[in-house]
């Protein structure tokens, strides 16, 4: 048996034993004498406490005073309202106790549920940084997007009084949640079930957010790109005589080729898109920025011939025809 069963055991003896002070010592001893052991049957039974399975311990103090002329053990718990979900609950709990009882030996322990108790303190300030975040989420209206820290109009001095004022209460509460009665200790472990599903859509939405960085500053760039390139569809090329060229080719000085644009067309007449037609640059012959009534195809080669060096071979500036 555990510290925490031992405890409780203690406390329920104590606490009917003073509520059977109106008896003679030699009584309420008798009374007593084997209720310790009988009380951690109970517990070994099922789950929940002594308040839970027995009532308080008041109630039971009175069932004993009915019963001191009478032959017999002590009085049963009552019966379950509902059986069949008691009963479930009653086998999880033994199938949990078995696991819990193999998985010790495993990590060091006696139990497994030796070292969680270890881990208590942990838990609890966990728990008050998820309450913060919670609080916080709902009562910041910008929205402004969620960080590490529970802030509330984007102010980190209420962020961190607000984590803190959260970790403390949920430390004192974690200390004093033996003594809670039964409203308050069921309304603590629905908050604790919220802030597990709020941690975990938290973790689902940080873990969207960091597969899809690369997608997300991408977009970013769009909008905020200076380099003057970016926007480039097309590419016309014009030999020294100003006439256009076709099935043009760019490669840089390592040979890798230039790529802008992509190979589609529009007809900014008919607002028609079609796939562009032939290689090379430009996809879009009929587009050309300075006409392109003498349109030269060259034969030998899908790269066009190195310009003369010479000043007379400078090539002059287009004119829209």
């Amino acid at each position: 048996m555990n510290t925490t069963a031992q405890d409780e055991i203690y406390e329920y003896v104590g606490a009917v034993r003073q509520a059977l002070s109106g008896l003679t010592d030699e009584m309420r001893d008798e009374l007593l004498e084997d209720l310790p052991e009988h009380l951690a049957e109970v517990l070994a039974e099922g789950s929940g406490t002594l308040v839970d399975r027995l009532g308080t311990p008041e109630a039971y103090a009175a069932e004993l005073r009915s019963s001191a002329g009478l032959v017999g053990g002590f009085p049963d718990p009552p019966a379950p309202r509902f059986r069949r979900l008691a009963e479930t609950r009653d086998t999880i709990v033994r199938l949990l106790g078995r696991a819990d009882v193999r998985v010790g030996p495993v990590i060091g322990y006696q139990k497994a549920s030796d070292f969680l108790v270890l881990l208590r303190p942990a838990w609890w300030v966990l728990r008050g940084y998820l309450a913060a975040m919670a609080i916080a989420f709902l009562l910041d209206t910008n929205r402004s997007g969620t960080g590490l820290l529970p802030r509330v109009g984007d102010n980190e001095l209420v962020a961190l009084v607000l984590l803190a004022g959260c970790v403390i209460a949920s430390i004192v509460l974690g200390g004093r949640s033996r003594n809670l009665a039964r409203g308050p200790r069921y309304a603590l472990r629905a908050g604790t079930a919220f802030l597990v599903i709020f941690a975990l859509a938290g973790f689902e939405g940080a873990d969207s957010n960091a597969r899809n960085v690369q997608y997300s500053d991408a977009n970013y760039g769009t909008y905020y790109d200076n380099n003057p390139y970016s926007q480039i569809n097309d590419v016309y090329v014009y030999d020294g005589s100003g006439k256009l060229v076709t099935g043009a080719h760019l490669y840089d000085q390592d040979g890798s080729p230039i790529e802008f644009g992509a190979d589609i067309c529009l007809d900014q007449a008919q607002y028609d898109v079609s796939v562009a037609r032939g290689g090379g640059y430009p996809y879009c012959p009929e587009n050309a920025p300075f006409g392109n009534s003498h349109t030269q195809d060259p034969q030998a080669s899908s790269l066009p011939a190195e310009p003369d060096a010479s000043p007379s071979s400078a090539v002059p500036t287009p004119s829209r025809s």
